[in-house]
């Protein structure tokens, strides 16, 4: 790695695992709390956290959905009220015992999720089919006590959205449900440059008291998948267990279809494993804290550079680009590295030669590529190589992910695929023996079934692992994070 210009990271393809924790510590994302499992996000790292709230806000609240805030804190017996859902959180809860000097009369848990908040609030406001739908989100931390534990991916503690709504009718519901599935899968194309394959949760993998789970998955450069956000219909069942029930358009008592669905800081870890190289990270522009910085060169031998540089600055942020001018002391070397750890999408440098030339070098980040082009209109440019590189970086990664999906159709091609950590194994597998052949791929491969694609166009009859006849249903098949 002799052309390798940040040496304090790691190489992607020599550790990808110590690669990941370099760039999000040296490009300054997050550091570790005192705390055990915990991370302090820092401002570039919360930044990135922003811009997907500010995202998100947008789409959901333009499909009726509004913010709220619950408490963090869940009455043990509430939680118990829905059996299926405690027994899939119990060994990860967090729970207190004290408060202040006092010995609790009940133990609360802190929220893993909220499903039982909701449903305590839901009975109190829903009465009537005039009250309905309900469309509620919150954005909040949650904990779950996780016993191996990394940045964004995996955390005792991590920050998401968690919506929940209400519906008179199953189709409603399930449509609706879908709908976020789809925002999300935008979200990945549109903000954060991130293929995602959609599709249904098989049983095993279900949500905790879900009826069906739907869900976005990602594969990583080490052709492990990494789920990336779900929406769950859970049917009546919540609504029956804490009392939730309206009065129809009939005069009878019924019972809400409900939806929950969120995204995590995980779609952080997504983000920076997929575009991140060996010089640190890459981010696409869109999601950029900073998406320009200018850099002079020789300013101090020529004021007109700096002047230059500023006018630049001035106009890149009238065009609302996040713009950083870096006319600090520092040597231009140290610069062109700082910022090529820290991702930012596009350099500008402007030096006394380019004045006399009229013009400005541009670096992208994500492709190394440099380009001389005329300072006029300079800021109309930037505007469009700014789409230029997301949709760049987008193909880029969208080609990885067609590349390593991999229909297979026979137990040697299975293994082939997972063993040999290619990527997605897609399998056709039998419906009666699928709780079987999942339990056979977790044992043998460490592998689990990650989706049910909503193309469930089968490419043969026979099972991709035991080679019976009679197989209905396409799953893809990953080892993941």
């Amino acid at each position: 790695m002799a052309d390798k210009k940040v040496t304090s990271i790691t190489s992607k393809s020599e550790n990808i695992t110590q690669w990941y924790t370099d760039v999000c510590l040296k490009a300054e994302l997050m550091s570790y709390a005192n705390t055990k499992g915990f991370i302090n996000y820092r401002p570039d790292g919360y930044a990135l956290w922003e811009e997907i709230q500010s995202y998100l806000n947008e789409k959901i609240k333009a499909v009726g959905v509004r913010n709220v805030y619950l408490p963090s804190l869940i009455p043990m017996s509430l939680l118990q009220k829905e059996k299926d859902h405690i027994s899939g959180f119990a060994p990860e809860c967090a729970v207190v015992t004290r408060g202040g000097n006092k010995q609790l009369a009940e133990e609360m848990v802190v929220r893993p999720t909220s499903e039982t908040l909701f449903c305590d609030h839901f009975k109190d406001i829903v009465h009537s089919y005039n009250d309905l739908p309900v469309k509620y989100n919150q954005w909040c931390s949650v904990i779950r006590w996780e016993k191996t534990t990394r940045p964004f991916l995996r955390g005792s503690e991590f920050l998401w959205q968690e919506g929940h709504t209400l519906h008179q009718g199953e189709e409603e519901a399930r449509a609706f449900a879908l709908s976020i599935l789809r925002i999300y899968n935008n979200m990945g194309r549109d903000l954060l440059a991130v293929p995602f394959l959609m599709g249904k949760k098989p049983e095993s993998e279900k949500f905790a008291g879900a009826v069906d789970t739907y869900t976005i998955e990602a594969l990583m450069p080490d052709c492990q998948a990494l789920q990336c956000g779900t929406t769950h219909y859970l049917g009546t069942g919540f609504c029956e267990a804490y009392g939730i029930k309206y009065l129809g358009k009939d005069n009878k008592i019924a019972y809400p279809h409900y939806t929950s669905w969120g995204v995590s800081t995980r779609l952080l870890g997504a983000l920076i494993m997929v575009h991140g190289d060996d010089e640190g990270l890459v981010l696409p522009p869109k999601i950029a804290p900073t998406q320009v910085v200018i850099i002079p060169i020789r300013a101090d031998s020529n004021p007109d550079v700096l002047k230059a540089c500023r006018s630049l600055e001035e106009s890149l942020k009238a065009k609302k680009i996040r713009v950083l001018l870096d006319d600090s002391n520092k040597s231009p070397g140290w610069k062109f590295s700082q910022y090529e750890m820290k991702g930012i999408p596009l350099r500008i440098e402007i030096g006394p030669k380019d004045l006399e030339k009229g013009q400005a070098m541009l670096a992208k980040r994500y492709n190394n590529s440099k380009d001389f082009l005329p300072l006029e209109g300079l800021d109309e440019k930037v505007a469009v190589l700014l789409e230029e590189i997301h949709e760049g970086m987008y193909q880029k990664a969208l080609k990885f992910l067609n590349d390593h999906i991999f229909e297979c159709h026979s137990y040697e091609e299975v293994k082939d695929v997972i063993a040999n950590q290619k990527g997605f194994a897609k399998m056709m597998v039998k419906s009666s023996t699928q709780a079987e052949v999942e339990k056979k791929m977790k044992e043998e491969f460490n592998a689990t079934p990650r989706v049910m694609p909503f193309d469930q166009r089968p490419f043969q009859s026979k099972d991709s692992y035991t080679g019976e006849e009679g197989a209905e249903n396409v799953v893809i098949f990953a080892r993941a994070y």
